[in-house]
């Protein structure tokens, strides 16, 4: 056990969590919603400090970051938990199983050791993945700092929940980040991820504030987030408050989890989001999940020659010079080295 940061003590022994935008009140005994923070005592712990229960070298573009240090390898890393409870998570087994007091799983890996692991492997980066880093913040906060310091960069793959605390704790640490933005309704946030929408697009704004090379991801659930009016929302969002040059991903559903009966998404459905994206004046818009489409290539947003061609989650062709178009000379967003 490990004592947990971004908390204040009540009266009765309660304690009031500030790591993420569920602000969980919890008594002695208890934990909170993500199933890895747990009173004892009137002071509260994290579960998972350490308790590493996934760790790979990925390339940096099953992230996905397409903008971001391209050919580079990432050590990656999660724990247990989640804050959301999200009925098409892919990843359920690792997520959910602390909301339900099942055991902790993982492996006791300090710090130090990751981050000389990823030296050892030659890694670029350090990725916090697989579940919510969120929820094993002083982790990847511990992490991160001794990253930096040995001269690695630091990527964040979240739902982007955050409290402002905890943006504010990491704005020094982390240089890029992949967000989920799942849906633009709050209807959804609340059924299907038991969750708020407002959170995260204030959060996707003050991440950009901050500075972080920042890719948007959204899941396209048929029957659920993916009406033209919908993608058409998400994207201006994307192009209006974040930026045009911000890539967004738009990848494709598989059923799983609670939704096996959920239909995956027809190539169409993500091709109108595409176009969306194109309309909203978006520069970098990706079809995910399905292997060798067009849309997983990047394109100069000057004079749109092929810049960078993608195999699976391999460079096939790469032709930006210093960041710029070969060709006509165009600036292309993104950290290139």
């Amino acid at each position: 056990m490990h004592q947990a940061q971004l908390w204040t003590a009540l009266d009765g022994g309660r304690v009031h969590c500030r790591l993420c935008n569920h602000f969980c009140v919890i008594e002695q005994g208890d934990r909170g919603l993500c199933g890895v923070r747990e009173n004892r005592g009137g002071t509260l712990f994290s579960l998972v400090y350490g308790k590493v229960a996934a760790l790979n070298m990925d390339p940096v573009e099953k992230k996905p970051l397409y903008h971001f240090l391209p050919g580079t390898r990432t050590f990656s890393l999660g724990t247990a938990g989640c804050n959301f409870r999200c009925a098409f998570c892919q990843n359920d087994s690792l997520s959910q199983s602390p909301r339900e007091r099942g055991p902790i799983q993982g492996r006791d890996v300090s710090p130090r050791e990751l981050v000389e692991a990823a030296l050892r492997h030659e890694a670029a980066s350090i990725s916090y993945t697989y579940s919510e880093p969120t929820v094993f913040f002083e982790l990847v906060h511990d992490t991160a700092e001794l990253a930096v310091q040995a001269g690695l960069k630091n990527i964040l793959v979240s739902n982007g929940f955050q409290s402002p605390d905890c943006l504010d704790a990491l704005a020094p640490l982390i240089h890029a980040a992949n967000i989920d933005l799942k849906s633009f309704q709050d209807a959804f946030y609340r059924e299907l991820c038991g969750a708020r929408l407002r959170p995260v697009l204030s959060n996707l704004k003050a991440i950009k504030e901050l500075g972080w090379w920042l890719e948007v991801t959204t899941l396209v659930i048929p029957g659920h987030n993916d009406s033209p009016g919908e993608l058409a929302d998400i994207a201006g969002f994307i192009a209006q408050e974040l930026g045009a040059d911000t890539p967004w991903h738009v990848s494709r559903f598989h059923p799983h989890h609670m939704m096996l009966r959920t239909p995956s998404t027809p190539v169409a459905t993500l091709e109108t989001a595409l176009a969306a994206g194109h309309a909203a004046g978006l520069h970098h818009v990706y079809i995910g999940n399905v292997p060798g489409h067009d849309a997983d290539n990047t394109l100069c947003p000057g004079c749109g020659c092929l810049l960078i061609r993608r195999q699976g989650f391999s460079l096939a062709e790469y032709r930006l010079d210093q960041g710029r178009c070969p060709d006509c000379g165009e600036a292309v967003a993104g950290v290139w080295s």
